[in-house]
């Protein structure tokens, strides 16, 4: 599986360690947050990889909701548990981090389970800065550039047909609520396949620390992004 380099199963658990974590979120998404980055101490399992270990242990179901319930440091004991109503992945201290809801049909086609994942994180990594700067500056704020914070919450997805071994993601529709220094972003996403519409998603993000948009320093944040982009793949 194209999972295994991202994650070792040890003693009926499953780790990540930071090299792991920061390679998949660098390497199959696309995401260059430093809070993925191996060094930081910060440091936290990219939620995308969690998405994508449980659809390569479960399957992918027809319906799926995922709510992510807390932040996995590097090398946590996680564990999978499937339930009447979908999945569970806890850590070692006992709390949730992932609850999954599913329903209808499932496939465990590992060429469509394969495509969901690479084509979905890769969306997903590009939300900062392709789609929440623009969202940002058209409500006149942003998050803080000297600690950006930027919450993964759930996302969810339907899909008509389970039969395509390749699917493309697109971004369909954005919104943003802004509540004081707290947003919720929403984005909306087709899912298709050889051109033909066969479902569709949706992703919320909360965004911390909102303050009055400063196109100088929002843009700042924006070229040390790219910076960290470009050392690494440079």
């Amino acid at each position: 599986m194209f999972l295994d380099p991202f994650h070792a199963a040890e003693g009926g658990a499953v780790r990540v360690s930071a090299a792991q974590g920061s390679a998949f979120a660098k390497e199959v998404a696309g995401d260059f947050n430093p809070i993925h980055d191996a060094a930081n101490p910060r440091f936290c399992v990219p939620g995308d990889l969690l998405f994508a270990l449980v659809l390569a242990r479960f399957g992918v179901a027809s319906r799926m909701a995922f709510r992510f319930t807390g932040m996995v440091g590097a090398d946590a004991g996680l564990t999978f548990s499937e339930g009447d109503a979908g999945v569970t992945v806890g850590a070692e201290d006992g709390k949730s981090c992932l609850e999954v809801e599913s329903s209808g049909d499932v496939s465990k086609d590992p060429a469509l389970i394969e495509s969901l994942v690479r084509r979905y994180v890769a969306f997903s990594g590009q939300n900062f800065p392709h789609i929440l700067v623009p969202l940002m500056e058209q409500h006149g704020v942003m998050i803080n550039t000297d600690r950006p914070l930027v919450i993964y919450e759930q996302m969810s997805f339907e899909l008509d047909r389970l039969d395509c071994p390749e699917l493309e993601v697109a971004l369909e529709s954005t919104a943003l609520e802004v509540k004081g220094r707290r947003g919720e972003a929403r984005l909306g996403f087709a899912l298709s396949a050889e051109g033909e519409p066969v479902g569709r998603g949706s992703k919320t993000l909360i965004l911390s620390g909102l303050r009055d948009y400063e196109p100088e320093a929002l843009q700042g944040l924006v070229e040390r992004y790219a910076g960290w982009k470009a050392a690494y793949l440079g």
